[in-house]
């Protein structure tokens, strides 16, 4: 009994410390919550969120379980977020995976709006309605009327983080969450990019164009219409508007949707 005891004031004493280091914490996000109010920037840093995951990630040990680590800091996120007030979130949830996601990413406390189609949930960004829109991401199954990226008016509304960021098994849902302004840059990225043909160009003429003016990139889908052929890729690294290796691309429009810190999926190091 005096054993249980003790351990019991040691879990107590670890509990006060950490609450301790919350609490200072807390108040260190209000002093930069106010220094941010003055200069007009953003609140939401998801590539300095990526950063942060990572560095945890690669220092952790012992038993308890890096999906918990994970738990803990998105909800420390969220928090730090939901304290420095106005942010909430439009989401088209075409299933319950992609609620559960959003709120796991964003904690309980954020406000969170189902919309019943992608642009109405992007229109509720664009209005001010709310401050981030998640969708979906993109899939060759969708249906027309459901395809929000080729009208994307990017640079205005970005894409800015792809979640979910970390999972140590197969992904229960996939989707993006697009911002007003442009992306917040990590230590490693992916960009999206939206290339438009006139012409017929096949898949191996698009890879070989990108191998050549240096982007390694994947093919997302490809939408063929009469005159028209559009290609939703994924690349390696951040390219931003006015990259020039987009201008040596042989595509009558190319441009950047957003860019991402690259997920951890199926982590197991």
């Amino acid at each position: 009994m005096d054993t249980l005891s003790a351990v019991r004031a040691q879990l107590d004493a670890i509990d006060d410390s950490m609450h301790d280091l919350l609490m200072q914490r807390s108040g260190i996000v209000a002093s930069l919550a106010a220094s941010r109010a003055k200069a007009g920037s953003t609140i939401l840093r998801p590539g300095r969120e990526a950063d942060i995951l990572r560095r945890l990630l690669a220092r952790h040990a012992g038993p308890l379980p890096r999906g918990a680590l994970v738990r803990l800091w998105r909800e420390l996120f969220a928090a730090s977020i939901h304290q420095q007030g106005g942010f909430s979130v439009a989401v088209y949830a075409r299933d319950a995976a992609m609620a559960r996601l959003v709120a796991e990413h964003f904690g309980a406390l954020t406000a969170a709006r189902t919309h019943p189609t992608p642009a109405r949930a992007l229109a509720a960004v664009t209005r001010g309605e709310a401050s981030v829109a998640v969708l979906p991401f993109p899939e060759d199954a969708d249906a027309p009327e459901m395809e929000w990226w080729p009208a994307l008016n990017a640079p205005q509304l970005s894409v800015v983080a792809r979640l979910p960021f970390f999972t140590e098994g197969e992904a229960e849902a996939d989707a993006l969450v697009v911002a007003p302004g442009a992306p917040d840059p990590s230590a490693e990225d992916r960009s999206l990019l939206l290339l438009e043909s006139d012409s017929e160009q096949s898949r191996g003429q698009l890879l070989a164009s990108l191998t050549a003016a240096g982007i390694t990139a994947r093919l997302v889908l490809v939408r063929r219409a009469p005159g028209i052929s559009r290609f939703l890729m994924e690349a390696d690294g951040l390219i931003m508007p006015g990259d020039p290796r987009l201008a040596a691309l042989p595509f009558d429009r190319a441009r950047m949707l957003g860019a991402y810190a690259a997920p951890l999926r199926g982590f197991s190091g």
